[in-house]
């Protein structure tokens, strides 16, 4: 297949958002599922160590020895303020929605401090050392937002020592569900801003690396072999040939593709690196290495959906061996 390749002027970046986001599921050991437990029960417990030191949040092992901890103890709802910051600007999610400081509160009876959020009207109403209390969430249900915040106390100093506590609650909570989520503004940098501009007029392109003369597809603005930039850019495709593949039969969330359906390495015309895409127009289990596609492009002709057959016969296993 025919190639045309040119060095291309250097593009304005793109840049777009960008949200990584999934349920993140744990189950909880004897020490914190005691401690969220308790934080449904308005009671905040640590652990001590082997040499007498509190630690709130609790850990099942000593960050010093490594020694397995189990002795649980009942701290205070008070406590004091060892640093803080302020956040003119809550995002989503955060425990409060008005403006408010990030602090570290060491609870009276604890040696360590509790990252949390403190309630003040502004951040010269907050200063280390200042004392401070847990505001309780009106529905608690075993996670670290039963705590709601802390707010200002203007009661008295650090109350006694850490109160022995066996840890048992009626219901114990035995595993959460967080979710997580990782808001940001991505820009894919010069090679793939090339490649991402192409793929929006129907065209593949890659960059070839001037020492080895490969081609990679998707650009990555440098050859990982030879360790130079590169910036010819050359248009590949739009045919390729399956060089490996996998049977997909887990349902992604929120990804409209019936199971099972299968993703390959798909080496195009022209190409020295396969690139990754679906395959569909054929059963799942008639996929096969060698086989020649062509691309589906999207509703938007932005992007290939995927690839199908292209009627075309199978390659020859040596003509892309080297890209298995």
């Amino acid at each position: 297949m025919s190639q045309t390749s040119r060095t291309a002027g250097t593009p304005e970046a793109l840049t777009a958002p960008l949200v990584v986001e999934f349920p993140f599921t744990r189950s909880l050991g004897p020490v914190q599922s005691a401690f969220l437990t308790g934080l449904r029960e308005r009671v905040v417990l640590g652990v001590r160590t082997g040499e007498g030191r509190v630690l709130v949040p609790p850990v099942e092992y000593d960050p010093g020895t490594a020694e397995e901890l189990r002795d649980l103890v009942e701290v205070g709802s008070t406590g004091a303020v060892t640093t803080w910051a302020w956040n003119p600007a809550p995002r989503r999610c955060q425990p409060l929605d008005t403006p408010f400081a990030w602090v570290l509160v060491r609870l009276d009876g604890a040696d360590t401090a509790l990252l949390h959020a403190l309630d003040a009207p502004g951040p010269e109403a907050v200063r280390t050392g200042m004392r401070v209390r847990v505001r309780w969430a009106r529905e608690r249900t075993g996670a670290i937002t039963d705590i709601a915040c802390f707010e200002p106390y203007a009661g008295g100093g650090a109350a006694g020592e850490a109160v022995p506590h066996s840890g048992g609650f009626a219901d114990p909570v035995t595993g959460i569900t967080t979710p997580a989520r990782l808001d940001y503004t991505y820009s894919p940098g010069r090679a793939q801003t090339r490649y991402l501009t192409a793929l929006a007029g129907r065209r593949t392109v890659g960059e070839r690396c001037p020492s080895c003369r490969k081609v990679y597809v998707p650009p990555r603005g440098a050859c990982p072999t030879c360790g130079v930039a590169t910036r010819e850019q050359v248009e590949v495709g739009p045919g390729g040939t399956v060089t490996t593949f996998c049977i997909v039969n887990i349902k992604a969330k929120n990804l409209d593709i019936e199971v099972p359906y299968v993703y390959a390495h798909i080496a195009l015309d022209g190409a020295d690196l396969a690139l990754h895409a679906r395959i569909g127009g054929i059963p799942y289990d008639q996929v096969r290495m060698g086989l020649r596609v062509e691309p589906v492009w999207s509703d938007d002709g932005r992007f290939p959906d995927h690839y199908r057959p292209s009627g075309e016969p199978d390659a020859g296993y040596d003509s892309y061996k080297e890209l298995v």
